[in-house]
């Protein structure tokens, strides 16, 4: 009669987690379709661009043809040259993983698919973070809440970028960390590692978060490891001094030295032209003028705009964790440059290498505020915090969806064709296939699975096919009339016009090549 109980016990709690099971699979894969109708809606609309899917379209096709990893696109634009690789631009060899995927379907919209589905699964491991701290009903709040986030949603809204693996490798070194298993942190920092240069600095960030801690602790006190306390405190300060010297000497090893091995340049993305011309110097500006650099923070200040936002995902409870130190240096990175502002804004995707840490560290903020279950009477405030905490996050993420891109997809104007972008289409389907083409940087993804694309620049490369766009300024020509002065050269050099209209001209022909 005894087992009775324990046996409906056992049921029932198999129940729950296959709804549990149900419920979060079913969040995720409606997160993947709807990141994916987005970015897909962009690219149908030319709303995408050759700097950058076309760069990363490029990479990944030449990795399935075994190959290393080059984008003309980038490398005649640039001036690097036609064989460029770009890891000579950003070492990301992760993006190797991708390339059977193009043995399937050869397309730009292949990267944005699988960058939807790659952004969506980080909330699986972020749920079961969440479980173990707070229960399987804040877990479900907080997922969605990450799904709905606005660093998120601008990711995938910009093209494809090497950011789609960073949440899902982030989120399973922060819950294997919590669940006591140092192989599987090792493993979940190198693939990392493997994911962009500056991303060292988030595995040093993360040991500074190690070497502050005695190890994960649940809500009552409890290790979520074994026994043996001191040994395993000491064996994680130990991996977390590890990983501050490691990261670190990563990200130089990679800028300084491999970057450049493939063909780029150790400085190419130098920004802290206000702290100094050199690492040296900027790191002298820092210690002997601290006030200069805490300006620079602020400077412009949008940066604090932006940094308001990323902790507001949590309502501030992110910034009650340790675990919130492994976004300190990507995050001095950003703020500290004085140029390339694409880096410190709310758009693009630089927000999303941080927004795991961000939420990880909201939940272990918010266990903290709300105190031990076994320790605090469950009427307290601190209890009620722990409550309410995951529901006003995910309310947050809800009433942030208006103001970001996934608003587009309410509007119907995003499944509707203007005259313009008809006519793009048609310039478009005027190209042939397998042939070089210079194209303006929003039709360049158009072009980039059946031809050799290159970006329509301020200089003439003499491609048997141009796509001019003579009504609207497009990348990189300071206005529009320097691109109707670029249309008239090619006609005045061997060129003539295939199709004309609402401000695409098709160009065929070659001028004389350049000595």
């Amino acid at each position: 009669m005894k087992a009775r109980p324990r046996l409906t016990d056992a049921r029932d709690t198999l129940q729950r987690s296959r709804r549990d099971t149900t419920l979060l699979a079913a969040m995720t894969a409606a997160a993947a379709a709807v990141y994916s109708a987005l970015s897909l809606l962009r690219l149908a609309d030319f709303k995408a661009g050759a700097y950058d899917l076309v760069i990363f379209d490029q990479a990944v096709r030449s990795y399935s043809r075994f190959g290393l990893p080059v984008a003309i696109v980038k490398g005649v634009h640039n001036d690097f040259g036609p064989g460029f690789s770009v890891l000579g631009d950003h070492f990301s060899p992760i993006l190797a993983l991708l390339a059977p995927l193009y043995w399937i379907a050869d397309t730009p919209a292949t990267l944005l698919v699988a960058q939807a589905v790659l952004m969506a699964l980080a909330a699986v491991p972020l749920w079961v973070f969440t479980r173990r701290a707070m229960g399987a009903g804040a877990a479900h709040l907080v997922a969605a809440a990450y799904l709905l986030s606005w660093p998120v949603v601008e990711a995938v809204a910009f093209d494809f970028h090497e950011v789609a693996f960073a949440p899902l490798a982030t989120a399973v070194m922060l819950e294997r960390w919590q669940a006591g298993r140092k192989v599987h942190v090792v493993l979940a920092a190198l693939v990392l590692l493997a994911v962009k240069e500056d991303m060292g600095l988030l595995v040093a960030g993360f040991g500074l978060t190690l070497l502050t801690q005695r190890g994960w602790r649940t809500l009552d006190g409890a290790h979520v490891a074994g026994a043996a306390p001191q040994a395993r405190h000491r064996g994680w300060r130990v991996m977390g001094g590890c990983f501050l010297a490691g990261g670190l000497g990563f990200t130089w090893l990679a800028s300084q030295v491999l970057i450049p091995a493939f063909g780029g340049r150790p400085d190419y993305y130098w920004a802290y032209g206000a702290l100094g011309s050199s690492m040296t110097e900027a790191a002298t500006t820092v210690l002997t003028q601290p006030l200069t650099a805490l300006a620079q923070l602020g400077t412009p200040p949008v940066k604090l705009v932006t940094l308001g936002l990323l902790l507001g995902v949590t309502l501030l409870a992110a910034c009650l964790s340790p675990v919130m130190l492994a976004a300190l240096p990507l995050l001095a990175e950003r703020m500290l440059a004085s140029a390339f502002p694409n880096w410190w804004v709310p758009e693009y995707h630089y927000n999303a290498f941080l927004v795991m840490v961000v939420f990880c560290a909201g939940v272990d903020g918010a266990c903290r505020l709300s105190g031990r279950p076994r320790a605090v009477p469950s009427q307290t405030p601190q209890r009620r915090v722990r409550r309410a905490w995951p529901i006003a996050v995910l309310v947050v993420a809800v009433a942030s969806v208006p103001f970001f891109s996934l608003a587009t997809l309410a509007d119907p104007a995003t499944y509707q064709r203007d005259e313009r972008e008809r006519a793009a289409a048609e310039a478009v389907a005027a190209i042939p296939g397998g042939v070089r083409v210079e194209a303006p940087n929003n039709l360049a993804p158009a072009l980039s699975a059946g031809n050799e694309v290159l970006l329509w620049d301020r200089t003439p490369r003499w491609a048997p096919w141009v796509i001019a766009d003579t009504r609207r300024r497009v990348f990189p020509f300071k206005d529009v009339g320097e691109q109707q002065a670029r249309v008239r050269f090619l006609l005045g050099h061997g060129y003539h016009v295939i199709f004309e209209k609402a401000g695409f001209t098709v160009l065929a022909g070659s001028g004389p090549a350049p000595s």
